[in-house]
C-alpha cells in the first residue's frame, strides 16, 4: 500500500489524538478527526472570568519527553510555552495539622519531622539493597523495602495522590513509575542510577526534556488551540456522539460514511465497546475493565488574598491524614495573569480512588467541604471566594495496577489481529501531557517509516 492510497481517522480531539493527527498531516497522510464533544481539546479546557483564568483537566505538565519540547518548536508560531516560576519550587506535605516543606536538601533533610530517624538512617543503605524481583510489584511495597514505611507514608502516598490520585498498594511500580522500575533494575538503586545519570548526562548535549513544570501563556487550551488551526477545522469533525466504527476487511473500515484504511482510536477504555462493536467482547474485556480515578475539583478565586503566604506548586495530602482533600494547587502563584495583582487563584481536589463516594457528594456539600479545609489549611479567618467552580471527571486518571499486563497483551493481540486499527490514549504509556505527545508522534513517527 502506498502513502497516497492511505485515508486514516483519528478518533479523540484531545491531546493524543490532535498530536497523532497534526505530525501525520506534517508527514503527508490525508487524516480525519472525530470528536464527541462539541469542541476540541479533550480534557483540557482553560476557563477566563472575572480576572482569572483557570482550567479543568490538566493544570500543568512535566517536561519529561523530548517530543513535548519539539512540539512546542514546531508550533512557536502560534503558542507559547510558559514554564513555572521558581515558587513551583516549593512543595508542601500536610501532615500534623501544618503544611511541611519537601525541600530535602541539606540540613532539611536531616530535620525534616517527615520521615522517621529510622527511615533516615535506612535511607544511607538504600543503594546497596538489592534489585525486586517481582515485575508485579506494587509501589507501596518497592517502598517499603527501600526506603522505610515513612517514606510511603508522608512522600510517596500523597504524590500519587497528586498524580494518579491512586493507591500506591494498587499501582505496579513497572506501568505507573516505569523510570523508577528502570532504575532499580539497571542500576540497583534509585539513588545511585540517578547520580550516575546525572552525571552521564552532564557529558552530554543539553536535554529539552528538562522536566520543569509547564503550561502554555494564557492558557493550555491555546496549545490545542493551535493544533487544531495547524491540522485544519475542515479535517475535524466535533459533535460526533455515537460514532460507530465498522470493519470492512483488512485496513478496511468505514466510519459516519466514509472508508478508511486505518484507524486510530485515542478514547478511554470504557468508550471501546460502542466504538468498536466488532472487537470479541472476551478480547477487549482486560481493557474494558480498566479502572479510573474519580475527581472532583474546586476552583477558588480570591481578589484579594488573607491567607498564609503562597509562594509555592501546592501542597498534599497523605491519605493518612483522613482530610476530605487530596491537595490543593496554587497556580496563581507560579504561573502569570492567573488571578488578580494581590490575589489567589487555588484549585482544590477531591475523591480519587480511595475516596470514590465523593464523587456523588452534592454541589452544597462540596462546596462545605472546600471552606473547611480551605479555611484551615490555608489560614484564612473567613471564607469569602470572589470565584467558585466546581468541576467532575467520572473517568480522570486511568490506574495502572495489576491488570496492566492483561491489558496490554489484549490491546497487542486486537492491533495484530485487526489490520489498520491503533488502540492509544492514555490507558497506555503514560498519563501526563508529555506522555500523550510523545505517544501521538510515536504513532506518526511509525506511519512515517512504514509508509515513506
Amino acid at each position: 500500500m502506498q502513502k497516497n492510497q492511505l485515508n486514516i481517522a483519528v478518533i479523540g480531539a484531545g491531546l493524543t489524538g490532535l498530536t497523532t493527527a497534526y505530525y501525520l498531516k506534517k508527514f503527508g497522510f490525508k487524516v480525519q478527526v472525530y470528536e464527541k464533544d462539541d469542541q476540541a481539546g479533550g480534557v483540557i479546557k482553560t476557563h477566563r472570568k472575572n480576572g482569572f483564568v483557570f482550567e479543568s483537566g490538566p493544570n500543568t505538565g512535566s517536561m519529561g519527553q523530548e517530543e513535548a519540547a519539539e512540539l512546542f518548536e514546531d508550533l512557536a508560531d502560534d503558542c507559547t510555552i510558559e514554564y513555572a516560576n521558581k515558587s513551583a519550587e516549593a512543595r508542601w506535605i500536610w501532615m500534623g495539622g501544618k503544611w511541611h516543606d519537601m525541600e530535602m536538601g541539606g540540613l532539611k533533610a536531616i530535620t525534616t519531622p517527615l520521615f522517621t530517624w529510622y527511615d533516615k538512617f535506612r535511607i544511607l543503605g538504600e543503594p546497596f539493597r538489592k534489585p525486586g524481583t517481582d515485575p508485579n510489584e506494587t509501589i507501596a511495597d518497592m517502598v517499603r523495602r527501600r526506603m522505610g514505611k515513612s517514606f510511603l507514608r508522608n512522600a510517596i502516598d500523597p504524590f500519587l495522590s497528586g498524580v494518579y490520585a491512586g493507591d500506591p498498594e494498587k499501582l505496579v511500580t513497572r506501568f505507573a513509575l516505569p523510570k523508577l522500575y528502570w532504575l532499580e533494575q539497571n542500576y540497583g538503586s534509585f539513588i545511585g542510577g540517578s547520580i550516575k545519570q546525572k552525571k552521564a548526562r552532564k557529558k552530554e548535549p543539553p536535554r529539552k526534556a528538562n522536566r520543569q513544570v509547564f503550561s502554555v501563556e494564557n492558557g493550555l487550551d491555546n496549545l490545542t488551540k493551535a493544533l487544531v488551526k495547524n491540522i485544519g477545522k475542515e479535517n475535524i469533525k466535533l459533535g460526533c456522539k455515537n460514532l460507530e466504527v465498522k470493519k470492512e476487511g483488512d485496513f478496511e473500515y468505514s466510519l459516519d460514511g466514509e472508508s478508511f484504511t486505518h484507524v486510530i482510536s485515542a478514547a478511554g477504555s470504557h468508550a471501546l465497546p460502542g466504538l468498536f462493536p466488532f472487537l470479541p467482547k472476551e478480547k477487549l474485556q482486560p481493557i474494558e475493565k480498566m479502572s479510573y480515578a474519580k475527581v472532583t475539583q474546586v476552583v477558588l478565586g480570591f481578589n484579594n488574598w488573607k491567607g498564609i503566604p503562597i509562594k509555592s506548586f501546592g501542597g498534599l495530602v497523605p491519605s493518612a491524614e483522613k482530610r476530605d482533600v487530596l491537595g490543593i494547587l496554587l497556580p496563581g502563584s507560579f504561573l502569570k495573569n492567573r488571578a488578580p495583582e494581590n490575589g489567589a487563584l487555588l484549585s482544590v481536589f477531591m475523591g480519587g480512588i480511595k475516596r470514590p463516594e465523593m464523587f456523588e457528594y452534592s454541589d452544597d456539600k462540596i462546596k462545605e467541604i472546600a471552606e473547611r479545609e480551605v479555611r484551615e489549611m490555608m489560614g484564612l479567618e473567613s471564607f469569602e471566594p470572589d470565584l467558585m467552580e466546581i468541576f467532575r471527571y467520572p473517568h480522570a486518571i486511568p490506574q495502572y495496577s495489576f491488570e496492566s499486563e492483561e491489558k496490554l497483551q489484549a490491546i497487542s493481540d486486537l492491533e495484530t489481529e485487526f489490520k489498520g486499527l491503533k488502540l492509544a490514549g492514555n490507558m497506555r504509556d503514560g498519563i501526563g501531557m508529555a506522555d500523550r505527545i510523545k505517544q501521538g508522534r510515536t504513532i506518526a513517527n511509525q506511519f512515517a517509516e512504514d509508509y515513506k
